[in-house]
């Protein structure tokens, strides 16, 4: 597995849009410090981000985690881009001729992927804990180290992700192709969901429904932590509205997600192992 690991990692290093876009997600995940300082004063009016409580523990794991997932288009190119450049630089050929297994060839990706998730994971884990013990107005340690499901979500969200745009590139070939698909994927799930909302007028239902699609199911994993945060429910009462929302991580969304892993990364060594290349 080192081997595997090591050989794809020289291939993602070597290239250098793989590079810029691996080191540009690290260091946007690390301006998500910089919300700390977003601060507003206007007369009477004082809007200062960080004394809000969203950076106090636990419920900055919950924050931290919905906000990074959003950057992880970044490595997801890296991810469709690893999976084209076999084809077009004809490294995919070698790599057999060479001794690779096509098991073997996909379980280096899929450990690239495992990688990247947990680099990014422990990353936000230990920035989240950085910016809590700077701005949190709770320390105790039974506090601090609650909620960490969320961490365990985000890794599970991106390996889903990771795992889906693999899946694209090995289907389509070509990079740009394999983006388009997955943005016109995302267009059918939101779409569709909305139309179904509109016309069934059952939203339960159709909401039980589309937790089985698999970008719905990974949106699914981290709900949106806005909506949670006291000054928001403080608002909400004061129009008198009191809705009741559950944003705990539920296990089996975390199944349901790892469902998807296992149908893309047996359908990625399906097609290889069917294709003539």
């Amino acid at each position: 597995m080192k081997r595997l690991l090591s050989i794809e990692l020289q291939k993602i290093w070597k290239n250098r849009a793989s590079k810029v876009l691996t080191i540009t997600y690290f260091v946007l995940l690390s301006l998500l410090s910089l919300i700390a300082s977003i601060k507003f004063d206007i007369g009477i009016f004082k809007f200062h981000l960080a004394e809000m409580g969203i950076f106090n523990f636990p419920y900055i794991w919950h924050f931290n985690t919905f906000i990074a997932a959003f950057l992880k288009i970044f490595l997801a190119v890296i991810i469709v881009s690893m999976m084209a450049n076999e084809y077009s630089y004809g490294t995919l050929k070698q790599n057999l001729i060479d001794g690779m297994s096509k098991k073997e060839l996909i379980l280096s990706k899929f450990l690239t992927i495992i990688l990247f998730a947990g680099i990014s994971t422990v990353f936000v884990f230990v920035m989240s804990l950085l910016l809590g013990y700077s701005f949190s107005s709770y320390t105790e340690i039974g506090i601090v180290f609650s909620d960490l499901e969320y961490l365990l979500a985000y890794f599970v969200k991106l390996v889903g992700f990771f795992s889906f745009c693999l899946f694209l590139g090995v289907l389509i070939k070509r990079s740009a192709f394999a983006l388009g698909a997955l943005i016109l994927w995302f267009m059918v799930e939101m779409i569709s969901y909305a139309f179904a909302i509109n016309n069934l007028k059952n939203t339960e239902l159709v909401n039980k429904i589309y937790d089985f699609f698999p970008l719905m199911s990974m949106w699914n994993l981290i709900k949106e932590p806005f909506t949670r945060m006291s000054s928001v429910k403080n608002l909400q009462q004061a129009i008198g509205e009191n809705s009741i929302k559950n944003y705990d991580v539920h296990w089996y969304s975390i199944v349901i997600v790892l469902m998807w892993i296992s149908i893309f990364i047996f359908l990625s060594h399906y097609i290889i192992k069917k294709r003539d290349l």
